[in-house]
C-alpha cells in the first residue's frame, strides 16, 4: 500500500489484500469511500441512494469474520455501487423513475448476492437514464444528470453511466451495471475505466420488473457486468459473479477459465466495422492497442470486417422494438419530461407496427444464423479488437436531439450492438487520454471465453497504463 495513497485510491485487489491481512479494517475502507463520496458526488451526481449506515454495518461484519479466523472473501471490504435497475434487499429499486420511488427490493439480485458473498460491500445505488429507455446519456427523472468526471461538456455514457463515473472518480472500487448493447462498455470507455460484458448465461441475474419475466429479446440481450479501474479488479469481480443460481435457469455451469489455446493467439483487428466511418482518435486508440498486443506476443491480423454487421443491427432493432411497441403507450408516461424522445426516434426509424408473428419468428431464426457466422469467425480468430464507440465522447442529449443525432450515436455504437445481439463476451479497456478525454477499445471473444478477453485486456493495460481515479473536472 503506497504511503501517500488514500484507501479509496487503491485497487480492489489491494484493498481486499489489506483487509484480509489485517493491515487495515474494512471499516476504514468504507469510511474512506464515504468521505470521497461526500467530497465529489455533489459535482458528479453518480451515487443516488447512499447506504452509509448499512455499509458501515457490513464492514463491521467483515472485520468480525476476519478477527474470528473466518475467510472474509476475495473482495473483503471492497465497496461497490449498484445500478438503479438491480435489487439491493430493503432498498428501493427506482429505475430512476418517480413511479418506482418506493419500489422496495425484497432480496438482493443474484449478482449483488454473489459480490456480497465474496466480501464486497454495496455502498449505494448509481444513476442511469430513466427506466434505461430515456437515452444513452445518464439522466434520470428522479436524480437528474450525471457528469463525466473528465469534462462536464461530454456525457459519461450509459446506461450504466453512474457506475462508470463513480468508479472513475474513486467513489467506489467496483460498479455493477448491465449491458444490452454497450451499456457497460460505453461508460467504461467514456470514463476511462475497464468494463466486462459477459457471455449470455455466464452470470446469474434477475431482470424482472414485478412478478413476470420479460420477453425473449430482453431475456437474451441484457447481461449484468462489472466496471473497475483495472483489469485485475474486473477479473476478481468476474470470478465472484460467475456461476449458477436457481433463480436464473439461464445461468450455465461453465468453468470460468477454459482450456489453453494454441499460441500465439490470433486477434482480428477491425477499426471501422462496416466501413461506416471512424474518428482518427478512435482509429489511433485501436492501433495503439494492436501494438500493445503484438508486443505481448499476440498475432494481430487486420481483417476486412466483422461478420454480417448490417444483418445483426437490423434484426436487433426490429426484434427489440417489435416486443416493445405494444407496451409503449403505457411506458411512455413513466419516463418524465422529454424521456420519451429517444425511443420515439428509434421507432420512427423502423417499421415495427406491421410486424406479424411469422415475421417475428423468422427473425429469431435469422439471429441463430448470425450467431453461427460469428462462431465460425471466432473459431479462426479467438479474439476481435475493435472500437467501443467510433467517435469521441459526445455532448449530453445528442441521441435525443433529432434524427441525425440519434442515427449518429447508434452508428457509432454499432460494434457494441452487434456483439450484444450475438451474445459473446467483451472487455472494454482504456488506451489513454487524447485532448483531455479518455479513449478505449474492446476485446471480444468466443462464447464463455471471458478469460481470453481479460488476458488480452490485461496485456493492453500493462503497456498503456491505468488512467483513473481522477478528480472531477469542470
Amino acid at each position: 500500500m503506497g504511503a501517500q495513497q488514500s484507501l479509496w485510491e487503491l485497487s480492489a485487489e489491494a484493498q481486499a489484500a489489506a483487509v484480509r491481512s489485517g493491515e487495515v479494517a474494512a471499516a476504514e475502507v468504507v469510511e474512506s469511500h464515504l468521505e470521497r463520496i461526500a467530497e465529489v458526488n455533489p459535482a458528479v451526481n453518480a451515487v443516488t441512494q447512499l447506504l452509509a449506515d448499512r455499509a458501515r454495518s457490513d464492514a463491521a461484519e467483515v472485520d468480525r469474520r476476519r478477527a474470528a479466523g473466518e475467510d472474509p472473501g476475495p473482495l473483503a471490504g471492497v465497496p461497490f455501487t449498484v445500478k438503479e435497475t438491480t435489487d439491493i434487499e430493503g432498498v428501493p429499486t427506482t429505475y430512476g423513475a418517480e413511479r418506482f420511488r418506493h419500489h422496495l427490493a425484497r432480496s438482493d439480485a443474484p449478482p449483488v448476492a454473489r459480490l456480497r458473498a465474496a466480501g464486497a460491500i454495496p455502498i449505494g445505488h448509481s444513476n442511469m437514464p430513466t427506466l434505461v429507455l430515456a437515452g444513452i446519456h445518464t439522466r434520470s427523472e428522479l436524480y437528474g444528470d450525471t457528469a463525466n468526471p473528465w469534462a462536464r461538456g461530454v456525457t459519461p455514457g450509459g446506461t450504466s453511466g453512474g457506475d462508470g463515473a463513480a468508479v472513475a472518480s474513486g467513489m467506489a472500487t467496483i460498479g455493477l451495471g448491465n449491458d444490452s448493447g454497450g451499456s457497460v462498455r460505453l461508460p467504461a470507455s467514456f470514463c476511462g475505466v475497464a468494463g466486462l460484458k459477459p457471455t449470455y448465461g455466464r452470470f446469474p441475474a434477475d431482470h424482472r420488473l414485478g412478478p413476470d419475466d420479460p420477453a425473449l429479446a430482453t431475456q437474451v440481450l441484457v447481461v449484468d457486468g462489472p466496471l473497475a479501474r483495472t483489469v485485475g479488479d474486473l477479473r476478481l469481480a468476474y470470478e465472484a459473479l460467475a456461476g449458477t443460481d436457481p433463480r436464473d435457469p439461464r445461468a450455465v455451469p461453465v468453468p470460468p477459465y477454459g482450456a489453453p489455446i494454441p499460441r500465439p493467439v490470433k486477434v482480428a483487428m477491425v477499426a471501422d466495422p462496416g466501413g461506416k466511418g471512424v474518428h482518427p482518435l478512435v482509429r489511433k486508440a485501436v492501433a495503439g492497442a494492436a501494438d500493445a498486443l503484438r508486443d505481448a506476443g499476440y498475432e494481430v491480423c487486420e481483417v476486412q470486417d466483422v461478420p454480417r454487421l448490417d444483418d445483426a443491427l437490423d434484426v436487433y432493432g426490429r426484434m427489440t422494438l417489435a416486443e416493445f411497441a405494444p407496451t409503449w403507450p403505457v411506458v411512455r408516461n413513466l419516463l418524465g419530461k422529454e424521456g420519451h424522445r429517444y425511443i420515439e426516434l428509434s421507432m420512427e426509424r423502423r417499421d415495427v407496427a406491421q410486424m406479424d408473428v411469422p415475421e417475428y419468428l423468422r427473425l429469431t431464426g435469422a439471429r441463430l444464423g448470425i450467431q453461427r457466422s460469428w462462431a465460425e469467425f471466432l473459431d479462426t480468430y479467438p479474439l476481435l479488437l475493435g472500437p467501443v464507440f467510433t467517435e469521441p465522447p459526445f455532448e449530453p442529449g445528442l441521441e435525443m436531439r433529432d434524427q441525425e443525432g440519434h442515427a449518429r450515436v447508434q452508428r457509432a455504437l454499432r460494434l457494441c450492438t452487434a456483439t450484444s445481439f450475438v451474445g459473446v463476451p467483451a472487455v472494454a479497456v482504456p488506451t489513454g487520454v487524447a485532448q483531455g478525454l479518455p479513449y478505449g477499445v474492446q476485446l471480444i471473444g468466443r462464447a464463455y471465453r471471458e478469460d481470453l478477453c481479460l488476458e488480452a485486456a490485461g496485456a493492453v493495460e500493462r503497456r498503456l497504463g491505468v488512467i483513473t481515479p481522477i478528480d472531477p473536472r469542470s
